[in-house]
């Protein structure tokens, strides 16, 4: 067995190197030996699931003034990313509200924009046997199979680098969130409503820098 494992961690390095040199996909190739060598028993190593448990070991683990940066659409919101495109999935993602709630800790809204211009994606036909095929696959595994694509090493060349765009994150300010154990579906509604109004009124306040128009909302789905 011993043999057999190095002869396979080999075939993957050798394999990952090939990549790394000689083709485009080096990218890939980094995020998948990134994923495989971090240690997912020690979230605070700075990238954890954003399960209950790993969300309550961030807050409470070194006493107070912890933080965390939560991708709240996660993958469910690659079909959306387009260029040119506003939408969040956000409309009924609830359990970044209930955390806050539960530990007392601030909501700080964030909207980066540019990043929907990186890559650009094919869309298949609505209705069409790919697209059925993309709604089952994410129904199955809860991600959304988007057949993106970007640069390659040369300015005008396809490949699945990043095109050079300029990105830009803008952090709004801290909305203070009472302590409440067990909140009410109310209350998550409450403050749900209010981190959503931040958010617009964010991504309102700094659209025409970044080339929207004013008439340009930003859409939650």
């Amino acid at each position: 067995m011993g043999t057999q494992a190095v002869c396979w961690v080999n075939t993957v390095i050798i394999t990952n190197l090939y990549l790394v040199v000689f083709t485009p996909y080096w990218p890939l190739t980094v995020l998948l030996l990134a994923w495989l060598g971090f240690d997912w028993k020690t979230p605070e190593r700075g990238i954890c699931s954003v399960s209950q448990s790993s969300m309550d070991f961030l807050l409470t683990h070194r006493g107070t003034g912890n933080m965390l940066i939560v991708v709240v659409g996660g993958l469910s919101e690659c079909r959306f990313s387009l260029p040119g495109s506003t939408t969040l999935v956000l409309k009924n993602r609830m359990g970044f509200i209930r955390m806050a709630l539960r530990h007392g800790v601030a909501l700080i809204p964030a909207y980066t924009f540019g990043e929907t211009e990186l890559y650009n994606q094919h869309i298949f036909t609505p209705g069409g046997l790919v697209n059925r095929f993309q709604k089952w696959f994410q129904s199955m595994v809860h991600i959304y199979p988007c057949a993106f694509y970007g640069r390659g090493f040369t300015e005008n060349s396809w490949g699945f680098l990043p095109y050079a765009r300029p990105v830009t994150t803008i952090v709004g300010k801290p909305l203070p969130m009472p302590k409440i154990e067990n909140p009410s579906p109310q209350t998550l509604d409450k403050y749900h409503a209010v981190y959503i109004s931040a958010l617009r009124n964010l991504f309102d306040q700094h659209k025409t820098k970044f080339g929207f128009s004013e008439t340009q909302e930003l859409v939650i789905v």
